[in-house]
Parts: structure tokens; sequence; C-alpha cells
């Protein structure tokens, strides 16, 4: 794994939504990305080193229904706004990830439509798991979880092995730092392995980290060859364990996320643009410093998805369009946010920058402190390095005995040596 990217932490906006695009694919240009270098300089002062974009390549609607993965979506610009936009990133210390979605493209994809012309034994048609009626007529298509606009590719097929190593690396020659690999778990593992190396190849320093949901998180990184996949697990028990006052489930997946992190560096996340929104997730708002302090105090490679850090809300529904809620537009600049949001802003600074004095937490391994219920504590540490947590979901004062005296870098309560008292609902990170 590239050192920057195991200790980096990333800033991660939906750009066609980001950016208020079209719904659907049109053709003329209208160059909106750089309307995201306004935002550059918010996300190197939250603390971010990384910004992670969603899909940017020409496609029919929602970017994730590929229609040409060597061209910018004509409704964010063209390769002169990913050059400036990358530049600019670059210019304020920010590496650039890219969303990769190989496992399936639009019906549109000029092959797919040359596969649908020149019939089941066109060398288009082996890009394709498609099944072609005995009568003749138009084949069914394989697709991605039930939705017909998203046709599987056929990763059997070494000329889409071919083509996807060739995409990487193209956009990484022109800059990017690295890719999410979107829907990584519905790809035989065996296909990343062919592909990966290539890509590699000359490009030492590029990060891959694949969207993985569930499963073996540890197994899928060692046969694919990726320097890491998305934490759902965490991410999971993190609010829920919030909302239902059950710190044991979140020791529980800390103890799960502590053996995976034995083997690779996860990407770690309380919010992204498939998922409600941490502020509408939480049932309780007094929890939300909670959800962030656990982030950036545990193993992993941060991702935080814009709007969260002022507290946004936003409901993900299971219909078309359900991700709207998640992915709005955003004004053209910081200054313009509701100042409603300025005082989570302020917390999302104050415990990121904990996690910027502390780089080593990348690799922390944690130790529980305290457990109950409504009171969870645990220490992060590394080598000689430490620090304690103490989360309360309790009406009343909660006290811990920590494992070293020390200050409260974020959060509320008060020491006296090493005995945190906490305030209800309280929560504190101490260094010694």
């Amino acid at each position: 794994m590239p050192s920057w990217a195991e200790q980096a932490i990333f800033w991660h906006v939906y750009p066609l939504g980001f950016l208020g695009a079209e719904r659907a694919a049109v053709p003329r240009v209208t160059h909106r990305l750089g309307g995201l270098v306004p935002w550059l300089d918010h996300a190197a002062a939250l603390g971010a080193d990384g910004l992670q974009l969603g899909p940017i390549f020409a496609a029919e609607t929602h970017g994730y229904d590929t229609l040409d993965h060597f061209r910018v979506d004509p409704r964010l610009g063209d390769d002169g706004d990913f050059d400036a936009l990358v530049s600019a990133a670059h210019d304020r210390g920010l590496r650039v990830l890219l969303d990769g979605v190989f496992n399936h493209v639009g019906q549109g994809f000029p092959r797919f439509q040359e596969a649908l012309r020149e019939g089941p034994d066109s060398p288009a048609a082996r890009w394709f798991r498609l099944r072609w009626p005995a009568g003749g007529g138009a084949p069914a298509h394989d697709d991605f979880e039930g939705h017909q606009s998203l046709v599987a590719l056929n990763h059997a097929e070494p000329a889409v092995a071919e083509h996807v190593a060739a995409v990487m690396a193209h956009w990484l020659d022109r800059g990017a730092d690295g890719w999410r690999l979107d829907a990584a778990y519905a790809v035989p593992p065996s296909f990343w392995a062919r592909v990966l190396p290539r890509v590699r190849r000359g490009r030492p320093q590029a990060y891959v980290v694949g969207e993985v949901i569930h499963g073996d998180y540890a197994a899928f990184v060692a046969e694919t060859g990726m320097d890491a996949v998305t934490q759902y697990e965490l991410w999971k028990a993190i609010w829920s364990s919030l909302n239902d006052r059950n710190a044991f489930e979140l020791a529980w997946a800390l103890k799960r996320h502590a053996a995976f992190a034995e083997s690779f560096t996860p990407m770690t996340f309380v919010g992204n643009h498939d998922v409600t929104r941490l502020a509408s997730r939480l049932t309780d708002e007094r929890h939300l410093p909670h959800a962030l302090a656990v982030l950036m105090t545990v193993a992993g490679t941060p991702s935080l998805y814009a709007g969260d850090e002022y507290a946004l809300r936003g409901v993900k529904e299971e219909r078309e369009g359900g991700d709207d809620a998640v992915r709005p537009a955003f004004p053209a600049s910081p200054r313009e946010m509701p100042p409603d949001g300025l005082p989570v802003l302020g917390l999302h600074r104050r415990i990121v920058a904990v996690r910027r004095r502390h780089p080593w937490l990348s690799r922390a391994r944690t130790t529980d402190l305290t457990l109950s219920n409504q009171l969870y504590a645990y220490e992060s540490r590394s080598g000689g390095h430490a620090l304690a947590v103490a989360l309360s979901t309790a009406d009343e004062p909660s006290q811990v005995t920590l494992p070293f005296p020390g200050s409260i870098a974020a959060g509320d309560g008060e020491l006296d040596g090493a005995l945190l008292t906490l305030p209800p609902h309280g929560w504190a990170v101490v260094e010694p």
C-alpha cells in the first residue's frame, strides 16, 4: 500500500450531484468540473489530503451507467477541466481518487450496441453475459442487482480485462493518484488479480480500494491484490450501536476491525454517496461527535462525505431516484453554506486535527477499557503511542479510569489524573 494512502484522509464528493448536473446525458459540454476548485481549500482546511471523486466519466444518468470510460462526462466538462482540477488539487496537497465502474456499463455503451447489431458470434458479444433466444431476436443480459439498465460485463473475456487495465492506466497517467472500484465485490477476485499488476507496472504509488459491503474482507484483499476495501461493517456498527445505546455492538465490530487491520488498512467512513447521511441516521444528534471520534481514532484510511461536516441531512430511499437526497447540489463556495452547520464544521476540524497530530492511528489497535450498554472506553495504541476514547450515551454522568493521566484533546468532561468524568451523552479523546 502506498505510504501516502495509508495515512490519508479523503474528502468525498459526488460531482454530478454536487455541481448540479442534468439528470441524463446531454450532447453539449458544460464546464462544471472547475466548480470544485473553490471547495479545495475547504477540504484542505478540514484536514483532508485526498479528494475522492464519484463517477466523472460519460454516462447515461447517475454516472454508474458508463458510456465511455475514456471521456469526461460532458455534463461536467472535458479533459482540460479534469487536468485543471487535478493540478489545483495537487497544488493544495490533495491526492485524487477516481471512481471506476467496471462491473457493468450502461445500455448505450458502444460495445454492447455492437453486440446487439452483430449477434452472438461477434467479438463484441463476448464482452457481456448474454442469453440469445433460439428463434432469434434480442438477447437477455445479466445486470447489476436487478437493474436492467446496468449491463454486466463478462469478466472472463480477456478483452474486458485489457479494456479495464487500459482505462485505469490512462487516468493515472493523466494525474490521478488512485481508484475506488465500484461494486468490486460483484466481480470475480481473479479478474482483479489479472488486471491490477498491469495497472501498477510503472505506477507503484497508485492506490486501489474496492467497494466491498460484506464477506471476508481480508481474503478479498489478498486474492485481488487491492490495497484496501470499504469497511461497511464498522460503518453500520457505529450508528447502530449509538442508536440502540448498545456499546457491545461497537466493541465487537472494533475487535473484527482490528483483525482486518492486521493485514490491510481499511477505508473507513460514517457516510458516503450511497447511504443515508449520518445526521439523519442518528436518532439523537448529541451522538454525532461520538461517531466522528470513532472514525478518527481507529485504524483505517478515513473518508468524509461532503456535507456531513455541516450535518446535512438526507435519507436514501429504495426507489428510482432514491439517492437524490444524499447527492444534492452545493453552492458555488463554502461561504454560501448555511451558518447553522458551522458548529459541526468546527467539530470536524478539531477531531481531524487530532488524527493529523497522531498519524500512527492509521495502524492503531484498540483495547477495551470500560464496556457497558451506555458507556464505552477504549485505548488506541501503536508501539509507544496511545490515545484513550470515552463515549457515553447515558442520561447521567459517567466515570472512566484511563490507563494514563493526560489532557482532553477533543470532547467534553473533566480529568482528575487518570479519572475522566463525562457529562450525560458526553465524549472525550484523551492524549497522554
